[in-house]
């Protein structure tokens, strides 16, 4: 089995009975894979930005656990998020290098200024199109985060294209 199958399981099983979370993981996962493809990034960004997607989320549980249901901000998350991360991904045979990367990128998919890497820009621009439609946001927050945070041509393209933006 190769790892991001095995990644989506292991995923799957950390968010069982969450549906709405395992949701969001496979969504995330899938735009940012297709966002790299489009962006015409080498296959191991390609792969990053596809793993990125689905462990990203990863710190809620154990946010969760500290600070109760429904009360894990993106800050938690970021912070909760490595450690847990790292027990994930060692037993599915990731590199040191790809662990250390996926903990950095949950460890700051919240944070939006100083965004230097395109596995990370990608991260955060799937997240954020999927929060868009699963928060419900009107299409002008929408054209004004897209406006803000979006640097790839594909990201700002799927954006305009999923939510009729000018």
């Amino acid at each position: 089995m190769g790892k991001i199958t095995a990644l989506y399981n292991a995923m799957l099983e950390h968010f069982a009975s969450d549906a709405r979370r395992c949701q969001h993981l496979i969504k995330v996962a899938s735009l940012a894979k297709h966002i790299a493809v489009s962006e015409k990034a080498d296959a191991h960004t390609q792969f990053m930005c596809e793993a990125a997607g689905l462990i990203h989320d990863c710190g809620i549980v154990p946010g969760e656990a500290k600070h109760g249901k429904g009360k894990c901000t993106g800050k938690i998350q970021e912070q909760e998020g490595p450690a847990a991360a790292e027990a994930i991904l060692r037993p599915l045979n990731f590199t040191e290098e790809e662990v250390e990367r996926l903990k950095f990128l949950i460890a700051h998919h919240h944070t939006y200024n100083e965004i230097l890497d395109l596995d990370y820009q990608i991260l955060v621009e799937a997240d954020f199109l999927v929060n868009f439609y699963e928060d419900g946001l009107e299409q002008k927050n929408i054209a004004l985060a897209v406006a803000k945070i979006f640097k790839t041509e594909s990201g700002k393209k799927f954006a305009k294209l999923m939510f009729n933006l000018e």
